[in-house]
């Protein structure tokens, strides 16, 4: 037996077996009933210019990681609440620096991307760029 998440659009079905542990904010299972797929390649932290956003500052770089991600998703008319998968990167393996992470984008104004199927990861570094921080999407739009 399953939940679903009465909230979904009719486009976005979003399900939680019963037999496995409460998942913390988000749904085991998404499915996508029917339409086209976008996949959003990892958003990072960087200014229209390219330059790095807040060297050092995980809160800077995550409210610019989100912010360009709103605008990617603009881009395909695709609001936050039509992501159906989402895998967070973030350079750290302390569990409260994660969690802190986890407790900022989901406040952001793209918090209900992270409702679905969501991937926190602390990872050791990502790219040559000092960033702290890189977001994978991917949406669901219709036909």
């Amino acid at each position: 037996m399953t939940t679903s998440d009465p909230s979904a659009s009719s486009l976005i079905r979003r399900v939680d077996p019963q037999t496995l542990h409460p998942a913390p904010g988000c749904h085991h299972i998404t499915v996508v009933r029917s339409g086209r797929t976008a996949y959003v390649a990892g958003q990072c932290p960087w200014d229209p210019s390219g330059t790095l956003v807040g060297e050092g500052d995980l809160g800077r770089q995550i409210d610019r990681v989100a912010a360009s991600a709103m605008t990617a998703l603009a881009a395909v008319d695709a609001a936050p609440d039509q992501t159906v998968r989402s895998v967070a990167h973030v350079v750290s393996d302390d569990t409260e620096v994660l969690a802190a992470a986890w407790r900022r984008l989901t406040a952001s104004p793209l918090g209900p991307a992270f409702t679905t199927a969501s991937t926190l990861l602390g990872v050791a570094q990502l790219g040559p760029h000092r960033q702290l921080v890189e977001l994978d999407l991917t949406a669901a739009l219709p036909a």
